[in-house]
C-alpha cells in the first residue's frame, strides 16, 4: 500500500512563516505613519475656524488684491485671542504680528499622533487674492513637512 503524505514539512512552514515575516516588516511601519496622518489631520482641520477669521479680518479692512495679510492679530479683527487646545493639538494660535500666519503644534502623548516628537503645521497666508479673500500655503519651516504628515 501507498502512504498518503499528511500535513506540512517543516521547510513549507517555515516558508510561509518567513513571508509573513517579511509582510509584516513591510506592513507595520506603513501603518504606523498611516495612523499618524490620519490623527494630525485633527490639527489640519483645527486650522479651519482661524483662517475663517483671518479671511473676515482682511475683507472687513477692505484689503485690496495683492496687498499683504496686516492688522490681524490675536484679540483684533475678530481674531481669537487663546482658541483652547483640545485633542491631538498641543497649541494653535495666530502669529501676534498680525500677519495671520496660523501655528498648530501636535500634543506629546501615547495615543496622541507621537508619543515622542511633537509637529508644527504653520499656515501662511500669501496676497489677498482677487475675490477679497486669503490664499493659504504650508509654511516650509513646518516640521510636518518633513515627517510627511501634510503637504
Amino acid at each position: 500500500m501507498k502512504k498518503v503524505q499528511q500535513g506540512f514539512t517543516l521547510i513549507e512552514l517555515m516558508i510561509v512563516v518567513a513571508i509573513i515575516g517579511i509582510l509584516a516588516a513591510v506592513a507595520i511601519p506603513s501603518y504606523q505613519n498611516y495612523t499618524k496622518k490620519a490623527k494630525f489631520t485633527e490639527l489640519v482641520l483645527a486650522t479651519a475656524p482661524l483662517k475663517q477669521a483671518v479671511d473676515e479680518c482682511v475683507q472687513s479692512q477692505g484689503l485690496g488684491a495683492g496687498t499683504p495679510v496686516t492688522g490681524c492679530a490675536p484679540g483684533s479683527n475678530g481674531i481669537p485671542a487663546n482658541p483652547t487646545a483640545t485633542g491631538m493639538i498641543g497649541t494653535i494660535f495666530t502669529d501676534p504680528s498680525g500677519n495671520g500666519k496660523i501655528t498648530v503644534t501636535s500634543a506629546i502623548g501615547a495615543g496622541l499622533v507621537d508619543s515622542v516628537n511633537t509637529y508644527s503645521y504653520i499656515l501662511a497666508p500669501s496676497a489677498v487674492n482677487n475675490n477679497g479673500g486669503v490664499n493659504w500655503s504650508t509654511d516650509p519651516t513646518s516640521t510636518c513637512l518633513a515627517a510627511g504628515l501634510c503637504k
